[in-house]
């Protein structure tokens, strides 16, 4: 296995068991879905993580379902903004330490207001980029805020 990520090493100081999934990115295909399909996971419960911009000038993190998209009428209200945009993704290394495709909610430069959508509270265990691209973290639902502070809203169109 590849070196551990700061999202394992988060889990590991925390004493959370969790896995990481490694997967084949041969073909470039790293979107949600492509990975969801890749490790024979619903696409419910493999989440991507969203880094976004408040009106004013806050940095937010959401965390949802591959199979939905982002409310952001919805994520402006679950964070107390007037409105959120996606972060540039020129900003993104810059800003959580993360390249796209490799973005984890765990172990980010700095820790921000990290929010996941509501449909949470269905799994028993949720998936999510380890932190690299070609890597998940699998862990139990219940074990998530020994080491993540996080709030549930939510956050899909439709």
């Amino acid at each position: 296995m590849s070196e551990k990520t700061n999202a394992a090493r988060l889990c590991d100081n925390a004493g959370v068991e969790y896995d990481l999934i490694p997967y084949d990115t041969d073909d470039h295909s790293l979107d949600g879905k492509s990975v969801a399909k890749k490790l024979g996971l619903s696409e419910d419960e493999i989440f991507k993580t969203l880094v976004t911009r408040g009106k004013s000038g806050g940095v937010y993190v959401f965390v949802i379902p591959v199979s939905g998209e982002l409310d952001l009428k919805k994520a402006a209200k679950a964070s107390g903004e007037k409105s959120i945009q996606m972060l540039p993704l020129k900003e993104l290394l810059s800003v959580t330490g993360y390249v796209k495709g490799g973005c984890s909610p765990l172990g980010m430069k700095k820790e921000y207001p990290t929010f996941f959508d509501e449909t949470i509270i269905l799994l028993e265990r949720i998936t999510f980029n380890a932190g690299k691209i070609g890597l998940q973290l699998q862990l139990p639902v219940v074990d998530l805020p020994d080491i993540l502070n996080y709030e549930i809203a939510d956050l899909l169109k439709g």
